[in-house]
């Protein structure tokens, strides 16, 4: 089965790719998200190196209890061949503090020919903000 669009991408086709992923990470379901990876996808999630579909819902539940009203945005910064890079920032709450955080960071995806995501690779920084300085998906 094939997840469309393949690649190579073109500039059209990886903003598409773009465009499903944070469609994908906003809706804060593992099982979705996962779905756009190979069964055995490599990731690295910051300090974090990991394997598999059943590794990435697993590592999304964790996050997804810790990082509370999650709101993504991610912007195409580079595509060749099967490779896309992103910059992407998110804002959440953290579940036991109450600290909001804006996240800050770049990922590097590279697919099969098949159109599912065979490697991730993050890195990222969190900034504490004032719930009042949200600006993703937050009409003040």
């Amino acid at each position: 089965m094939q997840r469309p669009p393949l690649p190579p991408f073109t500039l059209e086709s990886a903003q598409q790719k773009v465009q499903a992923a944070e469609d994908a990470w906003n809706s804060r379901d593992p099982e979705r998200v996962a779905a756009a990876y190979s069964i055995n996808s490599d990731w690295r999630n910051r300090d974090e190196f990991f394997q598999g579909r059943d590794s990435i819902q697993k590592f999304l539940r964790a996050k997804w209890d810790r990082e509370l009203h999650y709101k993504l945005m991610k912007e195409l910064w580079a595509c060749s061949g099967n490779r896309i890079s992103v910059r992407f920032e998110y804002e959440w709450q953290h579940a036991q503090t109450g600290q909001w955080y804006r996240t800050h960071g770049n990922e590097h995806w590279e697919f099969d020919q098949d159109g599912y995501m065979q490697r991730r690779d993050m890195s990222a920084n969190d900034i504490p903000i004032e719930s009042c300085d949200r600006r993703i998906g937050y009409n003040k």
